[in-house]
């Protein structure tokens, strides 16, 4: 996710702050957003877990198993 889209999206969050809102337009947005940057997060995060690697003191390697 670019450093745009992340802006926007703080910038989207003071404005529903606002007595104003955000208009039925900007709350899809917002949720666009929200979903880009969560799938983003899991898809990082399940990269950074499936590099792991586990060294045992006897010096075995344990690759963890992915949950179904």
């Amino acid at each position: 996710m670019t450093e745009e889209k992340i802006a926007r999206i703080n910038e989207l969050a003071r404005k529903a702050k606002t007595p104003e809102g955000l208009t039925p337009e900007e709350t899809e947005e917002r949720a666009a957003l929200r979903k880009e940057y969560i799938d983003d997060f899991r898809r990082s995060t399940e990269n950074a877990i499936e590099s792991l690697r586990i060294v045992r003191p006897d010096g075995s390697v344990e690759i963890p198993k992915k949950k179904s």
